[in-house]
């Protein structure tokens, strides 16, 4: 199994590569992490990458500024070749060019964010950077395909699974079904009652995902 490779793309330790990193190692500011970042924005150890399988999983080590995942503050998230880690002032680039280039081919499109570059004789992915736009924002929407379901539940944890799919998919429809569409004006309105629900449903997930990022949680509370 291949190592990891991270990019800085933004920083004090912008240009700097990190090739063939062998997981679990940590990234923060103090000289004990594997990746030592030189931003005092960054925790002492401020978060971890690790293998579960044949995936790699990131995990925010209780850093006082979080962990960015393509814009998006995660405790605890999957990552992908192509994936964008920010924290603090540093923005870094998940996977080799070869890594992010088979990505982008298996699911079929084009990420219209990054743009491959030759300078000298080595090609490069660059990410627009102008003042316009914050690195911190930067759109991968087209680089997000579907989560799989985790490999080797056991029947209890399937059956878990299947409650909170059932869950969801039960309020959605009830969703969909009071929604009322505008053809004219292209748009879709729902119910007072029907926003609250909606709400209610993310509360849940909000919820849930807590628990599940806690390091300290076991499954049973």
């Amino acid at each position: 199994m291949s190592g990891v490779t991270l990019k800085v793309l933004h920083g004090a330790d912008r240009g700097k590569v990190f090739h063939n990193l062998n997981p679990p190692f940590t990234v923060g500011r103090e000289e004990i992490n594997d990746i030592q970042l030189n931003d005092e924005r960054v925790s002492r150890c401020h978060f971890k990458i690790q293998r579960d399988n044949d995936r790699l999983v990131l995990t925010d080590l209780d850093s006082t500024n979080g962990t960015k995942v393509n814009g998006v503050e995660y405790p605890l998230k999957i990552l992908r070749s192509g994936d964008l880690i920010s924290v603090g002032r540093s923005l870094m680039l998940v996977g080799s060019e070869e890594e992010i280039a088979a990505r982008l081919a298996a699911l079929g499109s084009d990420n219209p964010t990054m743009a491959r570059e030759m300078s000298s004789s080595e090609s490069s992915v660059a990410l627009d950077l102008s003042q316009e736009r914050s690195p911190f924002q930067i759109d991968v929407a087209s680089l997000r395909d579907a989560p799989s379901i985790p490999d080797n539940l056991s029947p209890g944890q399937r059956a878990q699974l299947c409650e909170i799919l059932d869950f969801l998919q039960h309020r959605i429809c009830r969703l969909v079904d009071t929604a009322k569409i505008d053809e004219n004006s292209q748009s879709v309105s729902l119910k007072l009652s029907a926003w609250q629900r909606l709400l209610s449903v993310q509360a849940r997930l909000s919820e849930m995902h807590r628990k599940i990022s806690d390091p300290e949680w076991n499954g049973e509370n």
